[in-house]
């Protein structure tokens, strides 16, 4: 029996993404292909802006924690996965899985004129404080649930949802918890984001060279497709019963949130990025 919660399981089997056993070992390179990308885009990233002093700036500082949080995000359920596609029977603790619930609901612009070090590090203090909140509240929900109806999650890593579908006792708690987490999470900075890039958007109107305007255009377009498929699939995950639509579906949903934005972040503010280049030539001609 699993220490306190009174579930009678004590393991989980994680059906995987997929059960088509043709599809195993693509699946696996290809998401090895893509925590690869991830790693090495956020880590590059992450030293270059710690080796080069130009680069410390409130931008660059919300980049370096964005990069650290996708590294560890990425880190949580990939590696895990990736052992799943070539494992007969893909189990996990009951601890393990508690763990990983954890740590993957926690890890889920302006400039100097405006933005003093004392407001960057307050907002991004004020960033980890949300995702410690909400990485308390979906655990310590989850572990009152009696998980007794089975032991096997019909998903490719511990997530809200699928372990909901165990619980032989009242979900009734904690659906509002992740209404209540998912509505703070995704529709108020969504709402935030988007407000500021209608003022962007206003402003590169207003740029008189045509060349000027269409890299400006071309820089935000790749941000807001980003940002779309994040806050997109997870509120397509998140922001619905916990009944409607079938497993299947959220798990490619879960895809894009959890793989694919953090293959992309690393791409968009590095290979696109002036000053990051600059320094990334710099840095290997001192070496």
């Amino acid at each position: 029996m699993a220490p306190g919660n009174g579930s009678f399981v004590t393991q989980f089997i994680l059906m995987g993404l997929t059960d088509q056993p043709g599809l195993q070992l693509p699946l696996f390179f290809l998401f090895l292909g893509m925590y690869t990308v991830t790693v090495m885009g956020n880590l590059g990233l992450i030293i270059l802006i710690l080796l080069n002093s130009h680069l410390y700036t409130p931008m660059y500082f919300f980049l370096f924690n964005l990069s650290f949080i996708d590294l560890c995000y990425s880190s949580v359920f990939t590696p895990k996965m990736l052992i799943n596609f070539l494992s007969n029977k893909n189990i996990i603790s009951y601890m393990g899985c508690m763990a990983q619930l954890y740590f993957f609901c926690f890890f889920p612009l302006l400039y100097n004129v405006v933005m003093s070090p004392k407001v960057c590090s307050s907002l991004m203090l004020g960033s980890y404080l949300m995702a410690f909140s909400g990485a308390m509240a979906h655990t310590g929900c989850m572990l009152r649930l009696t998980l007794c109806d089975a032991n096997t999650i019909n998903h490719y890593f511990c997530d809200i949802l699928p372990l909901f579908q165990l619980s032989c006792t009242s979900t009734f708690i904690n659906e509002p918890v992740v209404f209540l987490m998912a509505g703070i999470n995704i529709i108020v900075p969504s709402i935030a984001i988007f407000v500021s890039y209608g003022l962007i958007f206003s402003n590169i109107f207003h740029i008189s060279s045509t060349e000027g305007r269409s890299k400006a255009l071309s820089t935000c377009s790749s941000h807001i497709i980003a940002i779309s498929l994040f806050f997109g699939s997870s509120a397509f995950m998140y922001l619905k019963p916990s009944a409607a639509g079938s497993m299947d579906e959220e798990k490619i949903s879960s895809v894009f949130y959890t793989n694919v934005v953090s293959v992309m972040n690393p791409l968009i503010y590095s290979l696109r990025n002036k000053d990051v280049k600059t320094a990334l030539r710099k840095t290997l001609s001192r070496r």
